[in-house]
């Protein structure tokens, strides 16, 4: 099965993406999210990152299996 990127329910600050992001590259979500903090702190891209990510990644139990 590939795996995909989607959005964290129960492990979420905001919107969940740090947390799905985590689990697909199977790190810390804290590691994840120091990372957005010090790219937006850095010219702004991880705030434009994150709000991509938050339209375009679904929750997990959005995604349709075929």
């Amino acid at each position: 099965m590939a795996r995909r990127l989607y959005r964290s329910r129960t492990e979420k600050m905001l919107g969940g993406v740090c947390a799905g992001l985590g689990e697909l590259l199977d790190i810390d979500p804290t590691i994840v999210r120091l990372v957005f903090v010090l790219l937006t702190i850095w010219g702004g891209a991880g705030a434009i990152i994150y709000l991509v990510l938050w339209l375009i990644a679904p929750y997990k139990d959005e995604l349709k299996n075929p």
